[in-house]
Formats: structure tokens, C-alpha cells, sequence
């Protein structure tokens, strides 16, 4: 019986896997790669399929559901196996007194993907905190250590795993300070919860608490008996542009090394799309969260097909309104907005 990448996902879309494997270890998930390539066969790795969004046909090649664990604590470092969930590194981080990850908590998916996205929140990025990675390379087919300036951050959301199946992320390293205080608080929203000002440190567990809390208020939390929850996060990118059309004058604008970058859910609410949009889509089985017009929600039984089409319908309502392409910041594997 064919395993359905539906049961694979946060969003819980995604028709079946020709073939798949689970992997392990490290040396497991390199062989698996490996033989697959050498057979030319395609290959799909899924970790907490927190970012992903798959085709209602499926995938005609392997899935590989990347299982790999183990954490290891070094002085002021820790390095983590790319299947590890990352929300659960963070806590472990923590209990050996070790700061730095405490704003990236509650974010879904598995630890080897963090660095594909530059994945950040609350002021932290993983670059920050990135000391190594051990990556596997599909077409030279040797696996070596690699240091941050390899990696093409600086883009918003960008690196040189984005978009490109050539490198798998074995696991990475994260140089930390032993410490129980957190990093200055860099966030207004954070600020506010913690009851500080910008720039103040606090218990590094404070920040962790406040994160997830403000995290749950906005669907961000994972929680299978919250459809709000049963999405991919933010759906779209924030837009980062060198100039700013003049009706998204208003929008919040923060300075990014690529231009300004602005809010996609300011520009999402204001062309009028509002929390639960969407409902008319599928029978009703999409819609925008009702905590976060970000996050595109699968209220149950919905299609890929249903979610691109709200998808392309928010992106061209956008565009209309503002002079603004929105772009997915999730992947999307055998489906594309209209």
C-alpha cells in the first residue's frame, strides 16, 4: 500500500509515494541518497513536513523521512542530528543552561532544515548561532563540514540550500553561551509580553514561555486539534524591494540588505482578505488561519488543488491592490499557484 504524504505534513495534503524509506542515521539517509541517485531514481526528503506542500498525485520517486537523532553537548556548543525537532533542541539547549535559541522556540519542522530557510523569529536568525554543518553532496557524493560562509545567507529567508536538491544536511553544530540570561530582547512584541525595553536581557526560559505563548496566539504552535494550526506557517514571504509602490506606503517597512522589507500580512489584511478568509474555496475546506492571515489552513478535507487556489486568489488580490507580487515562502513539489 503506497504511503500517503498527506500523513507526512503539517498541512496534511499530498497524494502517494511511489517508493519510501525511512532513515535513521546519517550513514543510513547518505546510502539511501546515494543508490537512489545512482539509480536515477528522484528523491524527496521530508523531515516535520512543516514547509512543504505536495501535488494531490503524489510523488513518482522516493520519499525519504529523515529520522536521524542524536544531541550532543560540547562546552558552549551543541550539535544536533538533522532529524531531531527542533522546538525540542531548543528545550535541551536550555536544560544544560546553554543561551541563544530561546526566541527561536516553538517553530515546527526538524533541526536539519533550520539553515535552509535562515529560519528566524523574534529578532534571532540561524546564522546567528551556526557554528558548522556536516552536509552530503549529491553530485560530488562526498560529505564534509561546511562553515556558515559557505551557506549564502544574507537574503531574507535565502541560502544556498533553498531551491536546490543538490546538498542533504547531515546535522549541524551551534556555538551558544552557558548562560541563564537570554540575548538582548531585539522584538517590540517580545518587549511588551516580557514587560522590558529593547535591548534589556532576561531569564533565557522567560523568553521561551513568552515565545510560545505569543506563538499559540497566532495558530503558530502545532496542535492537531487546532485546523488553525494545520498549515505551513507563513504561506507567503515578506517582500523585500528597493522601492515601495506608493499605496504600500503605509506598510511596516524594515531595512533588509536587499532593500526594505515590508509585511506580507499587512498587505494581505489590507486588501482585504481578513482572519477566515477563504471559506467559499474548496466547500469550505480552506481558508486564511482565523489567528494569522499568513498561515493558509486546511480546515479538513481539503485538496492541493483547493490550497492554490486561495493561494493564487490572496496573491493576485495583493497584486491588484498594491502593485505587489507575493511570493510562497514554503515548498511546493508537484503543484504551483495558478
Amino acid at each position: 500500500m503506497p504511503t500517503a504524504i498527506s500523513g507526512l505534513t503539517t498541512m496534511r495534503l499530498g497524494g502517494p509515494a511511489r517508493e519510501f524509506a525511512v532513515a535513521k542515521t546519517s550513514e543510513e539517509l547518505v546510502a539511501l541518497v546515494r543508490d537512489a541517485d545512482t539509480s536515477g531514481t528522484p528523491v524527496l526528503l521530508v523531515g516535520g513536513g512543516s514547509n512543504l506542500v505536495v501535488g494531490d498525485q503524489g510523488y513518482d520517486g522516493l520519499v525519504i523521512k529523515v529520522e536521524t537523532s542524536g544531541i550532543r553537548v560540547d562546552g558552549d556548543s551543541i550539535r544536533v542530528a538533522a532529524g531531531e525537532r527542533w522546538d525540542s533542541v531548543v528545550a535541551a539547549s536550555l536544560d544544560e543552561g546553554l543561551a541563544g535559541l530561546e526566541a527561536l522556540s516553538g517553530i515546527p519542522g526538524l533541526t536539519g532544515a533550520t539553515p535552509v530557510q535562515n529560519v528566524g523569529a523574534y529578532g534571532t536568525v540561524t546564522s546567528d548561532v551556526l557554528d558548522s554543518l556536516t552536509v552530503y553532496d549529491r553530485e560530488t557524493g562526498e560529505t564534509s563540514t561546511w562553515t556558515p560562509d559557505r551557506c549564502g545567507f544574507g537574503l531574507h529567508r535565502q541560502s544556498v540550500f533553498k531551491h536546490s536538491t543538490r546538498y542533504v544536511i547531515l546535522d549541524t553544530t551551534m556555538a551558544l553561551r552557558r548562560s541563564g540570561s537570554s540575548d538582548p530582547v531585539r522584538y517590540a512584541g517580545l518587549a511588551d509580553r516580557l514587560g522590558v525595553t529593547i535591548g534589556d536581557t532576561v531569564a533565557a526560559k522567560d523568553v521561551r514561555t513568552a515565545v510560545l505563548d505569543l506563538r499559540g496566539q497566532k495558530g503558530m504552535v502545532l496542535d492537531a486539534e487546532d485546523h488553525d494550526t494545520w498549515s505551513v506557517g507563513s504561506f507567503f514571504l515578506n517582500p523585500v524591494l528597493t522601492d515601495i509602490p506608493e499605496p504600500a506606503s503605509r506598510a511596516p517597512q524594515y531595512p533588509d540588505p536587499s532593500g526594505i522589507k515590508i509585511h506580507a500580512a499587512w498587505l494581505i489584511q489590507n486588501a482585504g482578505f481578513a482572519h477566515g478568509y477563504g471559506r467559499e474555496f474548496g466547500n469550505g475546506t480552506v481558508s486564511l488561519s482565523t489567528k494569522h492571515v499568513l498561515a493558509i489552513t486546511n480546515r479538513g478535507g481539503a485538496t492541493t488543488a483547493d490550497v492554490m487556489a486561495l493561494a493564487s486568489h490572496i496573491r493576485d488580490g495583493v497584486e491588484a491592490e498594491f502593485g505587489i507580487t507575493l511570493v510562497p515562502e514554503c515548498d511546493l513539489v508537484g503543484c504551483s499557484l495558478s
